[in-house]
């Protein structure tokens, strides 16, 4: 027998592997060497740019130093005046607290429903619109033709006038001095006002009377007047009840004093070492 050479029998996959990985290693190698060829004129690159950069910000800084410090200054400046403004306005809250008390300014509050409701009584109420139903679908600027405007007034004879005078005079007092009771009578004065508006000033201010008759499609509405003598009034009684109820006012009690009173008090220095140890 004659010995031959045996040969090994490769499968396609791994003569395709090992074409690969012969490839892969000849491109790694051109692009090691091209890197190392670029890499001088990066060298030189990066180092010029580094150059011409520290020139230009040499150019450059002198130039805008000053307009940064007059920023700087302008910013420090300004944020002193905001602190003096925030300091004068601190000062300023804390002088109009000890006068505007929340009691006071309920006492304005009622001032200010009493003057409005004595206002609204000379105000339009109610008004009769003629032909309503040949206007709807319109745009606003057309308004049916409207007749028998009457002020608030009328439908009660001034009732609430002096009503509205003596609940602005109860205010007045109470801003000069502090007279809880004085909330009671406030809130009944509202109470009757609003009385009228529903029980006397609604009814009469919706009913059309004898234009029904004269005109079609007559109907009565309501005003600005009522709404405002409405708001006045109700603003009258709840701003009685609140200076009466005092919701702003918060009680201590006497133990609640002596425990503050405690903490405000000072301790007593100890004496001696062994007392200071005592204490620690």
């Amino acid at each position: 027998m004659i010995a031959a050479v045996r040969r090994r029998i490769r499968p396609p996959l791994a003569a395709a592997a090992t074409a690969a990985t012969k490839w892969t290693r000849r491109l790694d190698r051109t692009a090691n060497r091209a890197l190392e060829r670029a890499y001088p004129a990066l060298a030189i690159g990066r180092h010029r740019a580094a150059v011409a950069g520290r020139r230009a910000w040499a150019w450059t800084w002198p130039r805008l130093r000053p307009g940064a410090v007059l920023c700087f200054r302008g910013l420090g400046a300004a944020e002193r005046r905001l602190r003096r403004a925030a300091a004068l306005a601190a000062r300023a809250a804390t002088a109009a607290s000890e006068v505007v008390t929340p009691v006071r300014a309920l006492a304005a509050v009622i001032v200010v429903a009493g003057v409005c409701l004595v206002v609204s009584q000379f105000v339009d109420y109610r008004a009769v619109e003629i032909g309503q139903p040949g206007y709807a679908g319109l745009p606003d600027v057309a308004q049916p033709p409207t007749a028998a405007a009457r002020t608030a007034g009328e439908a009660h004879s001034y009732l609430l006038v002096p009503l509205g005078a003596l609940a602005a005079l109860v205010g007045l007092a109470c801003i000069r001095r502090d007279r809880r009771r004085a909330g009671l009578a406030v809130a009944g004065l509202g109470l009757v006002s609003v009385a009228v508006i529903l029980l006397v000033d609604r009814p009469a201010g919706l009913d059309a009377g004898s234009l029904t008759s004269r005109f079609a499609g007559a109907s009565a509405v309501l005003e600005e007047g009522f709404y405002a003598e409405l708001v006045a009034a109700t603003a009258l009684l709840i701003a009685g009840l609140l200076y009466y109820a005092r919701p702003c006012r918060i009680r201590i009690s006497s133990s609640g004093r002596a425990a503050s009173g405690r903490r405000r008090r000072p301790r007593r220095r100890a004496s001696s070492p062994a007392r200071v140890a005592r204490s620690a």
